[in-house]
Protein backbone atom coordinates (compact mmCIF):
# COMPACT_ATOMS: atom_id res chain seq x y z
CA UNK A 1 0.00 0.00 0.00
CA UNK A 2 1.36 3.61 -1.36
CA UNK A 3 1.66 5.97 2.06
CA UNK A 4 1.87 9.47 1.83
CA UNK A 5 5.68 9.66 2.04
CA UNK A 6 6.69 7.99 -0.46
CA UNK A 7 8.37 9.71 -2.77
CA UNK A 8 6.37 8.52 -6.25
CA UNK A 9 3.28 10.48 -3.83
CA UNK A 10 5.20 13.22 -3.01
CA UNK A 11 6.57 13.70 -6.68
CA UNK A 12 2.92 13.17 -8.13
CA UNK A 13 1.29 15.62 -5.36
CA UNK A 14 4.15 18.55 -6.61
CA UNK A 15 3.17 17.95 -10.53
CA UNK A 16 -0.39 18.16 -9.94
CA UNK A 17 0.44 21.73 -7.89
CA UNK A 18 2.49 22.69 -10.54
CA UNK A 19 -0.31 21.99 -13.50
CA UNK A 20 -3.12 23.59 -11.39
CA UNK A 21 -1.04 26.73 -11.38
CA UNK A 22 -0.21 26.80 -14.71
CA UNK A 23 -3.84 25.73 -15.93
CA UNK A 24 -4.58 28.94 -13.43
CA UNK A 25 -2.14 31.09 -15.17
CA UNK A 26 -3.28 30.39 -19.11
CA UNK A 27 -7.09 30.59 -17.80
CA UNK A 28 -6.21 33.79 -16.89
CA UNK A 29 -3.80 34.30 -19.84
CA UNK A 30 -7.04 33.69 -22.31
CA UNK A 31 -9.40 36.03 -20.60
CA UNK A 32 -7.07 38.78 -20.41
CA UNK A 33 -5.77 38.67 -23.84
CA UNK A 34 -9.46 38.52 -25.41
CA UNK A 35 -9.12 34.66 -26.68
CA UNK A 36 -11.78 32.76 -24.68
CA UNK A 37 -14.41 34.12 -24.59
CA UNK A 38 -13.09 35.95 -28.05
CA UNK A 39 -13.51 39.65 -28.85
CA UNK A 40 -13.04 41.74 -31.54
CA UNK A 41 -9.59 43.31 -30.70
CA UNK A 42 -7.81 40.43 -29.30
CA UNK A 43 -4.61 41.16 -28.32
CA UNK A 44 -1.90 38.85 -29.90
CA UNK A 45 1.38 38.46 -29.66
CA UNK A 46 3.37 35.77 -31.58
CA UNK A 47 6.19 35.31 -28.74
CA UNK A 48 3.92 34.88 -26.19
CA UNK A 49 1.25 33.44 -28.08
CA UNK A 50 3.50 30.11 -29.32
CA UNK A 51 4.13 29.19 -26.03
CA UNK A 52 0.68 29.34 -24.96
CA UNK A 53 -0.33 27.38 -27.86
CA UNK A 54 1.95 24.44 -26.39
CA UNK A 55 0.91 25.25 -22.74
CA UNK A 56 -3.08 24.76 -23.56
CA UNK A 57 -2.09 21.62 -25.36
CA UNK A 58 -0.02 20.30 -22.46
CA UNK A 59 -2.95 21.03 -20.37
CA UNK A 60 -4.98 18.99 -22.19
CA UNK A 61 -2.84 16.30 -22.18
CA UNK A 62 -2.35 16.63 -18.45
CA UNK A 63 -5.97 16.96 -17.36
CA UNK A 64 -8.23 15.98 -20.70
CA UNK A 65 -9.98 19.39 -20.42
CA UNK A 66 -11.39 20.21 -23.72
CA UNK A 67 -11.30 23.23 -23.28
CA UNK A 68 -7.49 23.80 -23.28
CA UNK A 69 -7.42 21.78 -26.63
CA UNK A 70 -10.19 24.54 -27.38
CA UNK A 71 -7.78 27.52 -26.85
CA UNK A 72 -4.72 25.67 -28.47
CA UNK A 73 -6.95 25.69 -31.83
CA UNK A 74 -8.70 28.89 -31.33
CA UNK A 75 -5.37 30.73 -30.51
CA UNK A 76 -3.86 29.07 -33.77
CA UNK A 77 -7.29 30.81 -35.81
CA UNK A 78 -6.94 34.28 -33.98
CA UNK A 79 -3.14 34.73 -34.14
CA UNK A 80 -3.13 34.57 -37.81
CA UNK A 81 -6.27 36.30 -38.77
CA UNK A 82 -4.37 39.24 -36.20
CA UNK A 83 -0.60 39.03 -37.25
CA UNK A 84 -1.27 37.54 -40.56
CA UNK A 85 -2.68 40.55 -41.94
CA UNK A 86 -2.12 44.09 -42.14
CA UNK A 87 -2.74 46.31 -38.72
CA UNK A 88 -5.54 48.53 -38.76
CA UNK A 89 -4.03 51.74 -38.80
CA UNK A 90 -1.63 50.62 -41.91
CA UNK A 91 -2.41 52.08 -45.24
CA UNK A 92 -2.50 48.66 -46.79
CA UNK A 93 -5.43 45.89 -45.97
CA UNK A 94 -6.08 42.51 -45.83
CA UNK A 95 -3.35 39.28 -46.07
CA UNK A 96 0.37 39.99 -45.82
CA UNK A 97 0.92 37.67 -48.13
CA UNK A 98 -0.93 39.85 -50.59
CA UNK A 99 -3.34 36.85 -51.24
CA UNK A 100 -7.08 37.22 -51.89
CA UNK A 101 -9.13 36.54 -48.82
CA UNK A 102 -9.99 33.13 -49.85
CA UNK A 103 -6.75 31.88 -50.55
CA UNK A 104 -5.01 34.04 -48.30
CA UNK A 105 -7.36 32.11 -45.18
CA UNK A 106 -5.99 28.47 -46.73
CA UNK A 107 -2.54 29.77 -46.48
CA UNK A 108 -2.36 32.46 -43.29
CA UNK A 109 0.88 32.29 -42.98
CA UNK A 110 2.35 32.71 -46.47
CA UNK A 111 3.36 36.20 -45.71
CA UNK A 112 4.70 35.33 -42.76
CA UNK A 113 3.39 36.68 -39.62
CA UNK A 114 3.49 40.10 -37.64
CA UNK A 115 5.10 40.60 -34.06
CA UNK A 116 2.21 42.04 -32.65
CA UNK A 117 4.03 45.39 -31.06
CA UNK A 118 1.83 48.01 -29.99
CA UNK A 119 3.62 50.57 -32.51
CA UNK A 120 3.15 50.44 -36.44
CA UNK A 121 6.75 49.45 -38.47
CA UNK A 122 9.11 52.53 -39.24
CA UNK A 123 8.38 54.00 -42.25
CA UNK A 124 10.74 53.93 -45.31
CA UNK A 125 11.33 57.80 -44.36
CA UNK A 126 11.21 57.67 -40.89
CA UNK A 127 14.73 58.15 -38.70
CA UNK A 128 16.06 55.00 -36.63
CA UNK A 129 15.54 54.90 -32.86
CA UNK A 130 16.62 52.45 -31.23
CA UNK A 131 14.73 52.65 -28.06
CA UNK A 132 11.71 53.03 -29.93
CA UNK A 133 12.41 50.30 -32.57
CA UNK A 134 11.57 47.64 -29.88
CA UNK A 135 7.89 48.89 -29.67
CA UNK A 136 7.63 49.18 -33.51
CA UNK A 137 5.99 46.17 -35.17
CA UNK A 138 7.35 44.18 -38.02
CA UNK A 139 8.24 40.62 -38.43
CA UNK A 140 11.42 38.64 -36.13
CA UNK A 141 12.81 35.53 -37.49
CA UNK A 142 13.01 33.62 -34.58
CA UNK A 143 8.94 34.80 -33.54
CA UNK A 144 8.35 33.29 -36.89
CA UNK A 145 10.55 29.41 -35.41
CA UNK A 146 8.72 30.21 -32.18
CA UNK A 147 5.43 29.62 -34.02
CA UNK A 148 6.22 26.96 -36.61
CA UNK A 149 7.47 24.55 -33.66
CA UNK A 150 3.76 25.52 -31.78
CA UNK A 151 1.91 24.59 -35.11
CA UNK A 152 3.88 21.67 -35.61
CA UNK A 153 3.02 20.58 -32.24
CA UNK A 154 -0.11 21.11 -32.95
CA UNK A 155 -0.14 19.05 -35.74
CA UNK A 156 1.09 16.10 -33.89
CA UNK A 157 -1.30 16.88 -30.59
CA UNK A 158 -4.95 17.86 -32.81
CA UNK A 159 -3.86 15.10 -35.99
CA UNK A 160 -4.74 18.00 -37.74
CA UNK A 161 -1.17 17.95 -39.58
CA UNK A 162 -2.67 21.12 -41.96
CA UNK A 163 -0.56 22.61 -39.21
CA UNK A 164 2.23 21.40 -40.38
CA UNK A 165 2.14 22.79 -43.61
CA UNK A 166 1.39 26.06 -42.56
CA UNK A 167 4.80 25.74 -40.54
CA UNK A 168 6.34 24.57 -43.68
CA UNK A 169 4.89 27.59 -45.86
CA UNK A 170 5.90 29.80 -42.94
CA UNK A 171 9.04 28.43 -42.48
CA UNK A 172 9.55 28.98 -46.77
CA UNK A 173 7.83 32.75 -46.42
CA UNK A 174 11.08 33.59 -43.68
CA UNK A 175 13.50 32.20 -45.38
CA UNK A 176 12.65 34.13 -48.01
CA UNK A 177 12.50 37.14 -46.33
CA UNK A 178 15.46 37.00 -43.99
CA UNK A 179 17.85 35.83 -46.21
CA UNK A 180 20.95 38.00 -46.12
CA UNK A 181 22.54 37.21 -49.38
CA UNK A 182 26.14 37.92 -51.29
CA UNK A 183 26.08 39.62 -54.52
CA UNK A 184 26.72 36.12 -55.80
CA UNK A 185 23.55 35.35 -54.04
CA UNK A 186 24.94 33.17 -51.72
CA UNK A 187 23.14 33.26 -48.10
CA UNK A 188 25.67 34.64 -45.76
CA UNK A 189 23.44 35.81 -42.78
CA UNK A 190 19.54 35.88 -41.25
CA UNK A 191 18.43 39.61 -40.51
CA UNK A 192 17.23 40.29 -37.41
CA UNK A 193 13.88 42.14 -38.10
CA UNK A 194 12.25 43.20 -41.26
CA UNK A 195 9.35 45.02 -42.48
CA UNK A 196 5.79 43.58 -41.94
CA UNK A 197 5.88 42.90 -45.68
CA UNK A 198 9.35 41.40 -45.33
CA UNK A 199 10.52 43.89 -48.34
CA UNK A 200 13.20 45.68 -46.16
CA UNK A 201 15.00 45.00 -43.34
CA UNK A 202 14.22 47.19 -40.45
CA UNK A 203 17.42 46.08 -38.18
CA UNK A 204 20.13 44.61 -40.92
CA UNK A 205 22.02 42.90 -38.01
CA UNK A 206 22.13 39.37 -37.77
CA UNK A 207 20.87 37.35 -35.06
CA UNK A 208 23.50 34.99 -33.08
CA UNK A 209 21.27 31.90 -33.04
CA UNK A 210 18.65 32.15 -35.24
CA UNK A 211 20.29 30.51 -38.00
CA UNK A 212 20.86 27.70 -35.72
CA UNK A 213 17.03 28.10 -34.83
CA UNK A 214 15.97 28.17 -38.11
CA UNK A 215 17.97 24.77 -39.12
CA UNK A 216 16.49 22.89 -36.35
CA UNK A 217 12.70 24.26 -36.85
CA UNK A 218 12.86 23.41 -40.19
CA UNK A 219 14.06 20.16 -40.23
CA UNK A 220 11.46 19.65 -36.76
CA UNK A 221 8.62 20.47 -39.77
CA UNK A 222 9.84 18.59 -42.54
CA UNK A 223 9.74 15.64 -39.63
CA UNK A 224 6.12 16.68 -39.03
CA UNK A 225 5.36 16.87 -42.83
CA UNK A 226 6.63 13.42 -43.65
CA UNK A 227 4.50 12.21 -40.50
CA UNK A 228 1.36 13.28 -41.68
CA UNK A 229 -0.78 10.28 -42.49
CA UNK A 230 -2.40 12.35 -45.72
CA UNK A 231 0.38 13.73 -48.45
CA UNK A 232 0.87 17.32 -47.59
CA UNK A 233 2.09 19.43 -51.03
CA UNK A 234 3.41 22.77 -50.62
CA UNK A 235 6.51 24.69 -49.22
CA UNK A 236 9.81 22.68 -50.20
CA UNK A 237 11.85 23.47 -47.12
CA UNK A 238 15.29 21.59 -48.27
CA UNK A 239 17.24 24.07 -49.63
CA UNK A 240 16.31 26.56 -46.36
CA UNK A 241 18.00 23.52 -44.59
CA UNK A 242 21.10 23.84 -46.62
CA UNK A 243 21.56 27.22 -46.80
CA UNK A 244 21.13 27.27 -42.85
CA UNK A 245 23.06 24.40 -41.83
CA UNK A 246 26.37 25.51 -43.78
CA UNK A 247 25.67 29.14 -41.95
CA UNK A 248 25.52 26.85 -38.57
CA UNK A 249 29.47 25.23 -39.11
CA UNK A 250 32.10 25.91 -37.26
CA UNK A 251 30.04 28.68 -35.37
CA UNK A 252 30.82 29.83 -31.74
CA UNK A 253 27.17 29.72 -30.03
CA UNK A 254 28.19 30.75 -26.26
CA UNK A 255 26.28 33.38 -24.55
CA UNK A 256 25.71 34.40 -20.84
CA UNK A 257 22.36 35.54 -21.39
CA UNK A 258 19.64 33.39 -19.75
CA UNK A 259 17.16 33.56 -22.24
CA UNK A 260 20.09 32.59 -24.69
CA UNK A 261 20.89 29.84 -22.83
CA UNK A 262 17.61 28.61 -22.46
CA UNK A 263 17.44 28.66 -26.27
CA UNK A 264 20.53 26.56 -26.50
CA UNK A 265 19.42 23.86 -24.27
CA UNK A 266 15.86 23.83 -25.92
CA UNK A 267 17.71 23.56 -29.71
CA UNK A 268 19.79 20.87 -27.85
CA UNK A 269 17.21 18.71 -27.05
CA UNK A 270 15.64 19.18 -30.21
CA UNK A 271 18.73 17.85 -32.14
CA UNK A 272 18.82 14.76 -30.01
CA UNK A 273 15.55 13.75 -30.61
CA UNK A 274 15.38 14.61 -34.53
CA UNK A 275 18.57 12.28 -34.14
CA UNK A 276 16.91 9.99 -32.90
CA UNK A 277 14.21 10.12 -36.12
CA UNK A 278 16.15 8.85 -38.98
CA UNK A 279 17.36 11.07 -41.75
CA UNK A 280 17.53 14.16 -39.21
CA UNK A 281 19.64 16.04 -36.62
CA UNK A 282 23.42 16.54 -36.98
CA UNK A 283 25.70 14.55 -34.09
CA UNK A 284 28.40 17.52 -34.42
CA UNK A 285 26.29 20.34 -34.14
CA UNK A 286 24.81 18.98 -30.97
CA UNK A 287 28.53 19.01 -29.32
CA UNK A 288 28.83 22.23 -30.56
CA UNK A 289 25.71 23.54 -28.64
CA UNK A 290 26.05 21.55 -25.64
CA UNK A 291 29.80 22.77 -25.03
CA UNK A 292 28.34 26.59 -25.81
CA UNK A 293 25.37 25.58 -23.09
CA UNK A 294 28.15 24.15 -20.78
CA UNK A 295 30.58 27.21 -21.32
CA UNK A 296 27.43 29.94 -20.98
CA UNK A 297 26.18 28.56 -17.34
CA UNK A 298 29.26 28.34 -16.46
CA UNK A 299 29.91 32.15 -17.43
CA UNK A 300 26.66 32.92 -16.12
CA UNK A 301 27.11 31.49 -12.59
CA UNK A 302 30.67 32.88 -11.97
CA UNK A 303 28.45 36.64 -12.52
CA UNK A 304 26.78 36.03 -9.86
CA UNK A 305 24.04 37.55 -11.40
CA UNK A 306 21.14 35.32 -10.61
CA UNK A 307 21.86 36.58 -6.90
CA UNK A 308 20.81 40.06 -7.36
CA UNK A 309 17.47 40.87 -6.52
CA UNK A 310 14.50 39.92 -8.44
CA UNK A 311 13.87 43.98 -8.63
CA UNK A 312 16.82 44.41 -11.05
CA UNK A 313 16.36 41.11 -13.10
CA UNK A 314 13.59 40.05 -15.88
CA UNK A 315 11.49 37.09 -15.23
CA UNK A 316 10.88 35.72 -18.28
CA UNK A 317 14.52 35.94 -19.42
CA UNK A 318 15.41 33.61 -16.50
CA UNK A 319 12.16 31.42 -16.64
CA UNK A 320 13.46 31.05 -20.64
CA UNK A 321 16.47 29.10 -19.01
CA UNK A 322 14.25 26.94 -16.14
CA UNK A 323 12.55 25.69 -19.43
CA UNK A 324 15.54 25.09 -21.25
CA UNK A 325 17.18 23.29 -18.22
CA UNK A 326 14.20 20.89 -18.33
CA UNK A 327 15.04 19.83 -21.38
CA UNK A 328 18.56 17.99 -19.96
CA UNK A 329 17.42 14.56 -18.80
CA UNK A 330 15.92 14.27 -22.12
CA UNK A 331 19.37 14.72 -23.85
CA UNK A 332 20.90 12.71 -21.15
CA UNK A 333 18.41 9.56 -21.88
CA UNK A 334 18.80 9.83 -25.65
CA UNK A 335 22.66 10.17 -25.36
CA UNK A 336 22.78 7.49 -23.09
CA UNK A 337 20.86 4.87 -25.07
CA UNK A 338 22.53 6.45 -28.64
CA UNK A 339 24.70 5.14 -30.93
CA UNK A 340 28.40 5.10 -30.77
CA UNK A 341 28.57 8.64 -32.66
CA UNK A 342 27.00 10.13 -29.67
CA UNK A 343 30.19 8.73 -27.57
CA UNK A 344 31.52 12.37 -26.67
CA UNK A 345 28.54 13.81 -26.14
CA UNK A 346 27.76 11.56 -23.39
CA UNK A 347 30.72 13.47 -21.25
CA UNK A 348 29.93 16.85 -21.89
CA UNK A 349 25.94 15.72 -20.87
CA UNK A 350 27.12 14.87 -17.76
CA UNK A 351 28.67 18.02 -16.97
CA UNK A 352 25.51 19.71 -17.81
CA UNK A 353 23.06 17.87 -15.83
CA UNK A 354 23.83 19.01 -12.15
CA UNK A 355 22.83 22.20 -13.84
CA UNK A 356 19.06 20.60 -14.06
CA UNK A 357 18.64 22.26 -10.44
CA UNK A 358 19.02 25.31 -11.55
CA UNK A 359 15.32 25.69 -13.13
CA UNK A 360 13.51 24.76 -9.61
CA UNK A 361 15.79 27.70 -8.50
CA UNK A 362 14.78 30.28 -11.09
CA UNK A 363 10.85 28.95 -10.76
CA UNK A 364 10.79 29.48 -6.84
CA UNK A 365 12.54 32.49 -7.35
CA UNK A 366 9.75 33.67 -9.54
CA UNK A 367 6.11 32.63 -8.39
CA UNK A 368 5.45 34.30 -5.86
CA UNK A 369 5.46 37.60 -7.37
CA UNK A 370 3.21 35.94 -9.97
CA UNK A 371 0.89 34.95 -7.34
CA UNK A 372 0.88 38.61 -5.93
CA UNK A 373 2.05 40.33 -9.00
CA UNK A 374 3.86 43.77 -8.41
CA UNK A 375 4.90 46.48 -10.77
CA UNK A 376 7.34 44.94 -12.41
CA UNK A 377 5.95 41.62 -12.84
CA UNK A 378 2.66 43.78 -14.27
CA UNK A 379 5.10 45.08 -16.78
CA UNK A 380 5.82 42.30 -19.21
CA UNK A 381 2.67 40.31 -17.38
CA UNK A 382 1.34 38.27 -20.36
CA UNK A 383 4.77 36.99 -21.58
CA UNK A 384 5.92 36.58 -17.61
CA UNK A 385 2.92 34.53 -16.92
CA UNK A 386 3.11 32.22 -19.83
CA UNK A 387 6.47 31.73 -19.73
CA UNK A 388 6.38 30.61 -16.01
CA UNK A 389 3.40 28.03 -17.11
CA UNK A 390 5.62 26.66 -19.62
CA UNK A 391 8.53 26.08 -16.89
CA UNK A 392 5.83 24.33 -14.47
CA UNK A 393 4.66 22.37 -17.90
CA UNK A 394 7.06 22.03 -20.38
CA UNK A 395 6.71 18.79 -22.14
CA UNK A 396 4.74 19.71 -25.11
CA UNK A 397 6.83 23.19 -25.59
CA UNK A 398 10.15 20.73 -25.28
CA UNK A 399 9.09 18.14 -27.87
CA UNK A 400 9.70 17.14 -31.50
CA UNK A 401 6.42 15.40 -32.51
CA UNK A 402 4.86 12.98 -30.05
CA UNK A 403 5.06 14.57 -26.59
CA UNK A 404 7.92 13.46 -24.58
CA UNK A 405 7.17 11.47 -21.34
CA UNK A 406 7.63 13.28 -17.71
CA UNK A 407 11.14 13.19 -16.63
Amino acid sequence: MMTFWEPSRVEKMKRDNMVAIAARLMSDFAIRTNLSPSAKRPQRYLWTDAFAVCNFLELHARTDERRFRRCATDMIEQVHRVLGRYRDDDKRGGWISGLEERAGAHHPTAGGLRIGKSLRERSVNEAFDEILEWDRDGQYFHYLTKWMHALCQSAYATNNFEYALWAAELGEAAFNGFAQRSRSGHVVGVYWKMSTDLSRPLIPATGSHDALDGLITFQGAQNALEMSPIKCVGADLSSAVEALSRLCQHKEWSTTDPLGLGGLLFDAGRICQLISKEGHGDVRLLESVLEACRNGLTGLLASHYLDRPTSYRLAFRELGLAIGLQALPHIADVVQKGKDSLRNSRALVDSLLPYESLSVDIVSAWLPRAQSPDEAWQAHRDINDVMLATALAPEMFLSVGQRISEA
